[in-house]
């Protein structure tokens, strides 16, 4: 592990949990600046957001998707915090608390002032599935940079990453208007771990307020 790999683990694995809520009036209020976890529920948000933070349980990971159900505020420092925020599409829960989930997610969007950034999680098998293409026009609309990890990259052999990436990029590319990037990722060989802690660390660095 290089210098620069050394710095970035340091910083972020000082993450500790600091507060859940269900509505945006419980979430902390002041200038500090925020990154944003997003994803379908078996797009393995919950491992991505341990193995960042070099830490195994963190967030909870659960063999059931969509268990995050409120939105999980963790302090990397005082003026910087991770946001992890409820899984979309796939979790067996009632309607209402869908609507209430997907209500709370635009409100999210489009009116948190703290928010400096977006990472969204893909199964690198099964990317821009209907609803994370609904979550990239709620970014664009707000043009919220937004990084994109194509998670589960172990899964398949290099040619097949390298042909989920290109399409994914393709497809950004001519569909969106607005600061959108995308990675490789694993949560399981670490691949991609560097290239994440990069783009997170120019998203919270005090200059960009």
């Amino acid at each position: 592990m290089n210098e620069q790999q050394q710095r970035l683990q340091t910083r972020f694995q000082r993450t500790e949990f600091l507060i859940s809520g269900n509505d945006l009036s419980h979430l902390p209020k002041g200038n500090h600046l925020e990154v944003a976890f997003a994803g379908r529920s078996n797009a393995g948000k919950s491992s991505a957001l341990n193995v960042i933070t070099s830490q195994a349980h963190l967030a909870r990971i659960s063999k059931t998707p969509g268990r995050t159900q409120l939105i999980n505020i963790f302090k990397v420092n005082e003026q910087n915090f991770l946001v992890d925020l409820p899984g979309y599409g796939y979790a067996k829960v009632p309607e209402a608390m869908r609507n209430h989930w997907k209500i709370m997610l635009q409100s999210y969007f489009e009116k948190r002032e703290n928010l400096r950034g977006l990472i969204m999680m893909m199964d690198v098998r099964h990317p821009l599935t209907p609803l994370d293409c609904q979550m990239l026009a709620w970014c664009d609309a707000r043009k919220l940079s937004t990084h994109i990890l194509l998670t589960k990259a172990d899964k398949l052999k290099r040619g097949p990453q390298m042909s989920a990436l290109m399409q994914v990029k393709k497809h950004l590319a001519q569909e969106y208007n607005f600061d959108v990037s995308v990675q490789l990722f694993s949560s399981t060989s670490k691949d991609g771990l560097l290239e994440a802690w990069q783009k997170l660390d120019y998203w919270l660095k005090p200059s960009k307020v």
